[in-house]
């Protein structure tokens, strides 16, 4: 074993007995549904914001859209865009409602004026499918990461490594719930940002703090030239390509507000007030991530080289592991060791902190929303035993896990930025339709709430399925295979207005009429708090 990876393993492990001695200290009595699935609600709008940034900056970021940057340019840039104007719809629009109108899950805002048992079934199941996918995203990335590490044992390494992860993130929900992954989320958000600073500082230095220099260097180190600055290197070569762009942003701007894992984080708060403050600092801290990003990639073209990066991974999933080594001197010097091991340890972090917050989410749908209807509907009380509904959702994050873990061993190959547009556009298409009717339109109805839940998540997931992610190309998860009729990797241009229409039409086509008392009572209840949990 090399020094490099000697060093990173060893930070590997220093983080991870952190995170274990977190869970344990966390875990001590916290046995209720709300200690479990909300963390009694006692954060405060600075650490929750710290817990909300935790969670959104994936591995999809600080691996997948590095990767992007520093292999595609600009085109690579547009995804930063798009994933962090949707923070604007999720401030106005979702936080202070939700927090409102909920209690644990995006159900227990639909079933406020619905038919409880359809209802939540149908967003228990939509919540549980954006989860998993997200999950896979950064599984891949955390087998791309000890891949690189591990140079010659990259197969083992790979395999390992994701089995590894998914046992950490079921220990952390299990034992922890909600105040551990909130706390490993704050840790993980300081060493990211704080990781991403040093980075871009170093990579700015090496310029002189000329960003045109760093710039041109990056156009030169792509092998495209001035092409790698312009609009069209990854999506504008056919107007399909371009289409495809249009359909990634609808689904990152949407799809944030959907997201189930971001969701929960509404409810850790004591108030609406801080939930909104909540995700003002959330706002702050994510505009400060992206911007270092934009550094990262072009930094990685321009002293790493776009060639080199894509030998590694195809994906550019290692552009910035890379970079690190690089601006530490290089392999074999000790400064690139460091810092390659530093770096390799915050992305790990990071893919840690935002595994185990899907994690939550997810068996908290399968808990919350699908055991307890299921028991209503055998004759079981209304009201699930808090105790029994903290077992489920264990034994949901034990299921929920080894699902993810046995899809991302056939999804190696593909970059995590990629994959989190996928889950984007699942969440935008089946999760926001039917939140947006809910808290807006008076005269929705509990079969337009289930038909435009099906309707955005059956088609979105469908398209996936016959697109050039999983068959018909080197990067799909299937590249031997060939059933690719849907052209487009993201299915969102589609899909959303899918899910928007068939919530109109089942309302329209609904025999029983809306309750007018209870939109009444949810209006008021959304926008004052009166009520609330």
């Amino acid at each position: 074993m090399t020094g490099h990876q000697a060093l990173a393993l060893s930070l590997f492990t220093a983080f991870v007995s952190i995170t274990l001695a977190i869970t344990v200290w966390a875990g001590r009595g916290r046995r209720s549904s709300e200690e479990f699935f909300s963390g009694g609600r006692l954060f405060s709008p600075l650490e929750n914001g710290f817990a909300i940034s935790g969670d959104y900056l994936s591995a999809g970021s600080f691996l997948g859209v590095s990767g992007l940057i520093a292999l595609y340019g600009y085109d690579g840039v547009l995804y930063l865009v798009g994933f962090f104007v949707a923070w604007l719809g999720v401030l106005m629009l979702v936080a202070e409602l939700v927090r409102n109108c909920g209690r644990f899950t995006l159900a227990d805002v639909l079933s406020a004026r619905m038919g409880e048992r359809p209802v939540r079934i149908a967003a228990g199941i939509s919540s549980i499918t954006v989860a998993v996918l997200y999950l896979v995203a950064q599984l891949v990335g955390a087998g791309s990461l000890v891949s690189l590490l591990l140079d010659g044992e990259a197969a083992h390494a790979r395999t390992w490594t994701v089995g590894g992860v998914g046992a950490l993130m079921v220990f952390y929900v299990v034992f922890g719930g909600m105040r551990a992954t909130t706390w490993i989320q704050v840790v993980k958000g300081a060493l990211l940002l704080s990781g991403s600073a040093v980075l871009t500082a170093m990579v700015l230095a090496h310029f002189h703090g000329d960003v045109s220099a760093l710039l041109r260097a990056a156009a030169h180190g792509s092998g495209r030239g001035a092409a790698y600055l312009r609009p069209g290197l990854k999506y504008g070569g056919s107007p399909l390509a371009r289409l495809d762009f249009v359909s990634l942003g609808l689904a990152l701007v949407l799809g944030t507000a959907g997201l189930p894992h971001i969701l929960v984080r509404f409810y850790t708060v004591p108030t609406a007030r801080a939930a909104r403050r909540s995700v003002v600092w959330a706002v702050a801290l994510i505009g400060a991530f992206y911007l270092m990003t934009m550094v990262l990639g072009f930094g990685a073209a321009a002293l790493v080289g776009s060639g080199a990066v894509r030998a590694s991974n195809a994906a550019g999933n290692t552009a910035v592991p890379l970079l690190a080594l690089s601006l530490g001197g290089g392999a074999g010097s000790t400064g690139g060791t460091m810092l390659f091991a530093v770096v390799g340890s915050v992305a790990f972090a990071t893919i840690l902190a935002v595994v185990a917050g899907l994690t939550l989410a997810s068996s908290a749908s399968v808990a919350h929303d699908l055991y307890g209807s299921l028991r209503r509907g055998r004759g079981g009380p209304s009201n699930t035993p808090d105790a029994r509904e903290v077992g489920v959702a264990r034994l949901a994050a034990v299921a929920i896990g080894a699902v993810a873990i046995g899809l991302t061993l056939y999804a190696q190959a593909l970059n995590v930025a990629v994959v989190v547009g996928v889950a984007f556009a699942v969440a935008a298409s089946a999760n926001l339709p039917v939140l947006l009717f809910t808290l807006f339109w008076r005269r929705f109805t509990t079969r337009g709430a289930v038909w435009s839940v099906y309707g955005g998540l059956v088609p979105s997931v469908a398209l996936v399925v016959f697109s050039p992610v999983v068959s018909g190309g080197p990067g799909a998860i299937f590249p031997r295979l060939d059933f690719a009729w849907f052209p487009l990797q993201n299915p969102g241009i589609v899909s959303i207005p899918l899910g928007f229409l068939a919530g109109w039409l089942g309302t329209v086509l609904s025999p029983v009429p809306a309750d007018p008392g209870r939109y009444a009572e949810v209006e008021v209840r959304s926008l004052t708090g009166a009520g609330a949990a």
